[in-house]
């Protein structure tokens, strides 16, 4: 699934989130989206959804418009992972997973095959899947609220912020499990997150958001190596510590040595 941006433009009453934004998001591409307090990121995959919509411009899905009265048939095809989850707490994990297959129509039985799947993809333990979401670790509660995203197979995924609010160890083995998962599927992937380090170790392009413009758009060593101008050498320097370790462990896994800081796999 492709998306594009053109000319796209979005205030929030006199404040202007996104100035003339042409954009393209290819197929099957990691993309991570990286910028300030609003300065525009949530609102990107909001535009997206359809749950927002620009003052000018289009946001075209496989180069087709968007329009109110194809919203619905576009969120079908796309998973959404919101901030902290978003996991309904009167529901079981498999309950939350079912909400979207029962809508279109799945099996009981297809249900649970496809969370079975998906459990032992995020190396989740399939008991879990009765529980509440109170009774769930804050990594177990995400990775139930990305296998939820992932229920329908749909062709693009998007993560607003999916890991803030998990403590540094799982959050790290959270990262390799993703990035894992992102290279295997195969799908089109966009990302917010405020961390430059966990945008390099998910995606293969980084964007920077700055007063409604991309300022920066490449891999993460370009970032270092060839910052378009000074908010960008500020934007990582204040960064940089986390960026570098998480390039070098990039490299460590790709060689095939084993990363000095590596959690187990099991899931918290």
């Amino acid at each position: 699934m492709e998306f594009r941006f053109e000319e796209v433009e979005k205030r929030h009453g006199a404040n202007i989130i996104l100035q003339r934004l042409t954009l393209r998001f290819p197929a099957g591409g990691v993309s991570a989206i990286l910028g300030e307090s609003g300065a525009g990121k949530s609102t990107l995959l909001r535009l997206l959804l359809g749950l927002d919509w620009p003052e000018r411009g289009q946001v075209l899905i496989d180069g087709v418009a968007l329009q109110p009265a194809r919203r619905l048939a576009v969120r079908r095809q796309i998973g959404y992972v919101i901030q902290e989850g978003g996991l309904f707490p009167h529901l079981t994990a498999l309950g939350n997973l079912a909400l979207l297959p029962r809508y279109l129509g799945w099996s009981g039985e297809r249900i649970r095959a496809r969370a079975a799947e998906l459990a032992e993809l995020m190396a989740l333990p399939a008991a879990l899947l009765m529980r509440f979401p109170a009774e769930l670790s804050g990594g177990q509660r995400q990775r139930v609220a990305v296998m939820r995203a992932l229920m329908s197979d749909p062709p693009a995924l998007l993560l607003d912020e999916p890991l803030g609010a998990l403590d540094p160890l799982v959050r790290d083995e959270l990262q390799q499990r993703l990035a894992a998962l992102f290279r295997s599927l195969a799908k089109t992937v966009l990302i917010v997150t405020h961390d430059l380090a966990e945008a390099a170790v998910l995606a293969d392009r980084l964007l920077l958001l700055h007063q409604g413009r991309i300022v920066q758009d490449g891999p993460a060593r370009q970032w270092l190596e060839q910052p378009a101008d000074d908010f960008v050498r500020r934007f990582v320097a204040a960064q940089r510590g986390g960026l570098a370790e998480a390039l070098a462990g990039m490299a460590a896994r790709a060689d095939g040595r084993a990363h000095p800081g590596a959690p187990d796999a099991r899931a918290r």
